[in-house]
C-alpha cells in the first residue's frame, strides 16, 4: 500500500456511485415533472452546482450534500425574492410530505431519502440569471452565472490528467471531517485558480493543493487544522524520501 493507493481508495468511497446517481437522477426527473405540472409560468428549470459539476460527496460522507435546482420564473423580475420562495414553498407542500420541507433563505429545501434538493428561485433577463442577493438579506436580486464554473472546471479537469474532480472531492472530504474549515465554493475556487506544476498523479495534486492552502481570515481554531494537515503532508513526504511508504500512508490516514 501507499499514499496514492489510499487516496484512490478514499475517492471511490466518497464519490457518488453510478447506482446512486441513477436514483438521484430519477428524483430530479420527478421534481422537474412536478414543477412543470404545477406552474405555467416557468421560463426554465435545471440542476446546477456541485452535483452538476460532479464534485459532490455522497450523503453518507457529507450529510449536507444537496442538489441545487434553479427554478426560473418568467415574471420573476416583477417581484421580490420572498414572493417566489413562497410560490416554491406552496408547490413543495402540495407535492411532498411536510416533514421533508423547510425554508432556508434563499432556498426551499426538500429532503428525500436519497438526496436533498435546494430549490433556488430566479428570473432571467437578456441572458442573465438573477437570484436572491445575500447582501440584502435575500430581499433583492443579484446577477448569477449558474453554469459558468462548470465550463471552467471541465477545462481545468481535462488539462490536468483528469484528476481535478477527484482532488476537489478529497479536499471536500477532509473539510467535512474537520467541521467545514472552508466553504465548498472556496475549495472549488481555490483549485480552479491554482497552477499545478509537475503533477502527474492524484497524490502529487493533493500534496500541492494542501501545501498551498491559505489560512487568511480563518480563526485560530481552523488555522490549527490547516497547519496540522500541512504538517502531516510534510511528514509523509519525509517517510517517502526514506522509502517508508507504509508509514507515509499511515500518516495520511490521520486526516483523510
Amino acid at each position: 500500500m501507499s499514499v496514492l493507493t489510499h487516496l484512490q481508495s478514499t475517492i471511490n468511497a466518497v464519490k457518488i456511485a453510478e447506482w446512486e446517481r441513477n436514483s438521484i437522477d430519477t428524483s430530479i426527473n420527478t421534481l422537474s415533472r412536478k414543477l412543470g405540472n404545477y406552474f405555467n409560468n416557468l421560463n426554465s428549470k435545471f440542476v446546477f452546482g456541485s452535483y452538476d459539476r460532479r464534485t459532490i460527496l455522497r450523503r453518507s460522507k457529507d450529510p449536507n450534500s444537496d442538489v441545487d435546482y434553479m427554478v426560473v420564473f418568467n415574471d420573476g423580475a416583477n417581484y421580490q425574492p420572498q414572493t417566489l420562495m413562497t410560490r416554491l414553498l406552496t408547490f413543495a407542500n402540495a407535492n411532498y410530505s411536510r416533514n421533508e420541507i423547510k425554508q432556508s433563505s434563499p432556498t426551499i429545501v426538500i429532503e428525500l431519502s436519497s438526496i436533498k434538493f435546494e430549490l433556488v428561485p430566479a428570473y432571467e433577463s437578456w441572458g442573465n440569471y438573477y437570484i436572491p442577493a445575500p447582501a440584502s438579506s435575500y430581499t433583492n436580486w443579484i446577477s448569477s452565472n449558474p453554469t459558468g464554473m462548470k465550463t471552467e472546471l471541465n477545462n481545468k479537469h481535462n488539462q490536468n490528467n483528469y484528476l481535478i474532480r477527484d482532488l476537489i472531492q478529497l479536499l471536500k472530504y477532509w473539510n467535512v471531517k474537520n467541521g467545514k474549515v472552508y466553504s465548498s465554493y472556496e475549495i472549488e475556487r481555490y483549485v480552479l485558480d491554482k497552477w499545478f506544476y509537475s503533477c502527474t498523479n492524484l497524490k502529487d495534486y493533493f500534496y500541492s493543493a494542501v501545501e498551498g492552502l491559505s489560512t487568511y481570515g480563518k480563526s485560530i481554531y481552523n488555522t490549527s487544522k490547516i497547519t496540522r494537515l500541512k504538517g502531516i503532508i510534510a511528514q509523509a513526504k519525509i517517510y517517502e524520501q526514506k522509502g517508508m511508504n507504509y508509514y507515509a500512508e499511515i500518516e495520511i490516514q490521520k486526516e483523510i
